[in-house]
């Protein structure tokens, strides 16, 4: 293990350290075009109506990138696909604002932004199977915890940055920023090096087709006493939430008539949520352990959506965005981390795609669900309903092995 057992080497570990870097400047680009894309359709729409199609388009294209990223993660160089990933990124995100210097064609929105999606994809795949080979098994809870916090203290900058680059410049520009933020990223990862995957010679004794392996990462989940009602759970999570920032930023404009910059200032308190999140986990799950840590914050994450339908002033919205993102951060990193504690190296990226292809798969149609309903019935009351379904989706877990169990079991195989 590089850098020794000792929990505070982590940063003594140059690799950790390129890794983290690079990865909270790519951190601070997403953030651009969270807040830009809603923001863009929306300016050359405006229709929620469409915001809710780009964001359901760019999950089906996660949905059907996720049958084979898990594989593609497990057969390659890890490095070198997330250079890919990031490069291809850039190349596309760069299209929009210089297109956007001439014309505003919603076609290459609908075009380019699902394709993002599912390089994106790739590369979460991919960054979940680098991180135990980064810092070894006993650290994987305090290595998430750390780069969950550094991508919120991004986070927290970003959204407001892209708030005031949209109303200055227009959402464009900020989804140019983005674009070079993947630049950065993709050139920074030549300089960290990533151990070869444990296990490599059962993933070349299994390999087949396609669906071959990615059964054997759904056979994984499937054994698995935890992971199996976890990954239920969080598909109907998923499907009630998916579409929960187009339904913000329609709160923020429609409702309560505010400009973009506020609508960047609120997403950016509600990130620092996140960063509240990465610096509790850790005690949370170690005090509580890993059932009752997911189950509450997932309640009470449902909780602060219900009373976003509430909700007459921004800085409402604002601390409710907090509360919601700092429970789905917990709940989050204690998810991922158990993933990676429990689950073989070499299967590790089949079983993480497959786990969020199978979770995200009704998102999409949440996401147009949500936005044709607060079209028609307005964001307070689709706020309420959401919230209400979640708490309620969330105490199921009491009743599986989710809440039979601490933690989670050994890797089984």
């Amino acid at each position: 293990m590089a850098g020794g057992d000792a929990p505070s080497s982590l940063w003594r570990d140059r690799d950790y350290r390129v890794f983290l870097g690079v990865q909270t400047l790519s951190a601070l680009g997403d953030s651009f075009s969270y807040v830009a894309i809603p923001l863009l359709v929306l300016h050359s729409t405006g229709s929620v109506v469409q915001m809710g199609a780009v964001t359901g388009l760019t999950g089906v294209s996660s949905i059907v990138t996720g049958l084979f990223a898990g594989v593609i993660a497990d057969r390659v160089d890890r490095r070198r696909l997330l250079m890919a990933a990031d490069g291809v990124r850039c190349l596309l995100y760069a299209l929009i604002p210089l297109v956007w210097l001439f014309a505003a064609p919603m076609w290459l929105i609908y075009t380019v932004v699902p394709v993002v999606g599912a390089f994106a994809m790739l590369f979460q795949v991919t960054y979940v199977t680098v991180v135990p080979a980064l810092v070894g098994p006993d650290r994987i809870a305090r290595a998430n915890g750390h780069l969950f916090a550094t991508y919120a203290a991004a986070g927290v900058a970003g959204p407001a940055l892209a708030g005031f680059v949209a109303g200055a410049a227009g959402p464009a520009a900020a989804v140019g920023i983005d674009s070079l933020s993947f630049a950065v990223s993709a050139v920074g990862l030549l300089f960290v090096r990533v151990r070869a995957k444990p296990g490599g010679d059962a993933v070349r004794a299994e390999r087949g087709t396609v669906g071959r392996e990615f059964l054997a990462g759904a056979r994984f989940l499937w054994e698995h006493p935890v992971l199996r009602p976890l990954t239920l759970l969080l598909s109907l999570l998923t499907f009630l939430t998916y579409g929960l920032t187009d339904l913000v930023v329609y709160l923020l404009k429609h409702d309560l008539g505010r400009p973009d910059t506020t609508v960047g200032y609120v997403l950016a308190a509600g990130t620092a949520g996140t960063f509240v999140a990465s610096t509790m986990v850790a005690r949370v799950r170690e005090r509580l352990g890993f059932g009752a840590s997911w189950i509450g914050a997932s309640a009470l994450a449902g909780v602060a959506v219900t009373f976003l339908g509430l909700a007459r002033s921004v800085p409402v919205v604002a601390v409710l965005m907090t509360v919601n993102l700092m429970c789905n951060g917990v709940a989050g990193i204690s998810s991922m981390s158990l993933r990676q504690e429990v689950t073989p190296g070499h299967l590790l990226g089949r079983v993480t795609s497959t786990f969020w292809t199978v979770h995200s798969a009704l998102g999409p149609l949440g996401a147009a669900a949500a936005t044709a309903a607060a079209a028609g019935f307005g964001a307070p009351a689709v706020f309420v309903g959401i919230g209400a379904a979640g708490v309620l989706t969330a105490l199921a877990g009491t009743v599986t092995g989710i809440g039979r169990r601490a933690g989670g079991g050994a890797a089984a195989g």
